[in-house]
């Protein structure tokens, strides 16, 4: 499948409005604002993919690691005659290993969602000052 390059598509778009004269209207500068806004999208949703992408890698590592620690709980105990105690004392260690795995889970959710608002946030200031500068009388 053959991607089309962003470039491009702009560029063509600036030449079809350019053929039409807008008086006031600066429309270099209204395209450049729109292809600004579509690569802070772009750059967002990469942001947000890449988060994703180490949240499921973490819950992996997780769930392999808690299950391996579980079958060698349960083989160690069968092979101890462990007390009821003992193995309660380190399945409560087991789970609180799960819960801090858990919290740094959601620390990186948290942090890839906060990344991919600031490539956000920034795009909108940037934006209002060019709706400013667009704004300004022309001297």
């Amino acid at each position: 499948m053959e991607s089309t390059n962003p470039n491009s598509i702009f560029a063509e778009y600036q030449k079809l409005i350019g053929q039409f004269k807008l008086p006031g209207i600066d429309v270099s500068a209204v395209l450049e604002a729109r292809r600004k806004d579509v690569e802070a999208i772009a750059q967002a949703n990469t942001t947000v993919l890449a988060g994703v992408q180490l949240l499921a890698q973490k819950q992996s590592e997780i769930l392999r690691s808690t299950l391996t620690e579980l079958q060698s709980l349960a083989i160690r105990a069968a092979q101890s005659g462990q007390s009821a105690a003992k193995a309660g004392e380190v399945v409560q260690q087991a789970l609180h290993k799960a819960l801090v795995d858990m919290q740094e889970l959601a620390d990186t959710a948290c942090k890839a969602q906060s990344d991919s608002m600031a490539v956000v946030t920034k795009r909108v200031a940037e934006h209002v000052e060019e709706l400013k500068a667009a704004l300004q009388p022309k001297t």
